[in-house]
């Protein structure tokens, strides 16, 4: 039996779901292939750092590292094995100190089930880190130039699903894209974190190396290019955790995102569009439709990685030196979340990085209400003349007027003496334009890209 030949039960490994789950380099990085590779890359490093030392024979070291070469695995023993064993660490041992002939008596020396294995996953971490970083990059360009290009492009601001003020749609980029830029400084703080080595032996003691364990460590952490830990971690989890956290919050951040478009995609709305592929997103029985599945990935993904955040939460309580149970759950949790991160700022960086925008729709959204979206600007206007409050019931009067009549607040405002009297027309209809009431959108938008504030054309 094959890894391949397992059946697949979920949409992460599915034929159907999987490629829309998950990236693809992320699951080789992930991929049990890959994670026995990880431990005999371990394995022969150990004994590589041992040799160096003095702790075994080069010929030793050499001998394992030739046979590991070479060597493949018996995929069904290993299996049925490390079903009995319950770890595959000494099933593949064994196999390979067959393999390794006098050379194999050797490998794995003073290290425990753990150390290979934690450290085996730090070295696929380190690998996914570095797909997640590339995709961050690619979203973050991506919001960079559309925050760029529609800097000035007025929308409809909405709280609680209803219109408030006018924004600009670079303003909801440039907001979506800070989120980005502050994940990306939170990737690269935790590498010092997480890609440290983990060789601790049985209780975390180093004790079967007797006073060469931590030089041994050392000589290890050198040859994977990993850092020395200050003590053994392998009952201490909050680096794992922290990883996964982060991950839930990137995939959180991404939700936002598809959450806003997936909304803005309405046909009512109309005001964005994730990019045309031919059937993508199409209904089997309304040729019309074009549903925002990249949005829906997104949003699914994020849900799971959460749950997996909190899994791992849970798995920070070990039990003494070596836990019953809690480790496990990171077999699934670790795994699984970089996974589903990965499919889901695939789908981020494919949609945004040719996001249809459509300025004409925001106009007409930002139009709908007839300039009610911008009452507070005559409102602020007038209150230095009048007062706030009355200024407030003022227009909060025409405003009414306006709701139950379906006219414009500004042909209304102009038969109100105490509103238009003071303000003059020109500048009562200035007021009732939504283009003209953006605040510091566009500074904050400049701010954001780094750019010298200019005033919008």
């Amino acid at each position: 039996m094959t890894p391949e030949s397992i059946y697949p039960l979920t949409p992460i490994d599915s034929p159907l779901f999987g490629a829309s789950f998950v990236d693809a380099q992320m699951r080789e990085v992930f991929d049990a292939r890959s994670f026995v590779q990880r431990c005999v890359e371990v394995e022969i490093a150990l004994a590589r750092a041992e040799a160096r030392i003095g702790v075994i024979p080069d010929t030793a070291a050499d001998g394992i590292a030739a046979a590991a070469q070479a060597f493949r695995f018996d995929w069904e023993r290993l299996r049925r094995e490390t079903e009995i064993v319950g770890y595959p660490i000494l099933p593949i041992v064994e196999q390979l100190a067959d393999a390794a002939g006098e050379a194999g008596r050797y490998l794995h020396w003073g290290a425990t089930t753990q150390d290979i294995m934690d450290t085996a996953t730090v070295l696929q971490m380190r690998a996914a880190i570095g797909i997640v970083e590339v995709r961050l990059a690619e979203i973050i360009e991506a919001l960079r130039r559309l925050a760029k290009l529609h800097r000035d492009t007025p929308m409809a601001g909405r709280t609680h699903l209803q219109h408030a003020l006018p924004i600009t749609f670079g303003y909801k980029a440039a907001v979506w894209l800070s989120a980005m830029e502050r994940h990306r400084e939170r990737i690269a703080q935790i590498r010092p974190r997480v890609l440290v080595v983990e060789f601790s032996g049985a209780s975390g003691t180093l004790a079967s190396l007797g006073d060469r364990g931590l030089d041994v460590q050392a000589e290890l952490a050198d040859e994977l290019g990993l850092g020395v830990p200050s003590i053994t971690w392998h009952s201490c989890r909050d680096g794992f955790a922290e990883a996964v956290q982060i991950l839930g919050l990137v995939t959180g951040s991404l939700a936002k995102i598809a959450t806003d478009i997936s909304i803005m995609m309405m046909t009512e709305i109309g005001e964005v569009a994730e990019p045309f592929v031919r059937h993508r997103g199409a209904s089997s029985t309304m040729p019309q439709k074009r549903n925002p599945v990249s949005c829906e990935l997104i949003i699914a993904a994020a849900k799971m990685v959460r749950q997996h955040a909190g899994l791992m939460l849970d798995a920070m309580a070990h039990d003494f030196e070596r836990a019953t149970g809690p480790w496990h759950l990171e077999w699934a949790a670790v795994p699984e979340s970089f996974a589903l991160a990965s499919g889901a700022l695939a789908q981020a960086s494919f949609m945004l990085s040719a996001l249809e925008v459509h300025p004409d729709r925001m106009h007409q959204n930002l139009a709908v209400s007839q300039g009610l979206i911008v009452a507070e600007a005559v409102m602020m206007a007038l209150a230095p003349i009048t007062g706030r409050q009355a200024a407030h019931d003022l227009v909060y009067a025409g405003c009414r007027e306006a709701v139950e009549t379906g006219k414009p607040l500004f042909d209304l405002l102009t038969r109100v003496q105490d509103v238009a009297t003071p303000l003059g027309l020109a500048r009562l209809r200035e007021l009732t334009d939504p283009a003209n009431y953006l605040g510091s959108a566009q500074a904050m938008v400049d701010r954001v890209l780094g750019t010298p504030h200019r005033e919008p054309a």
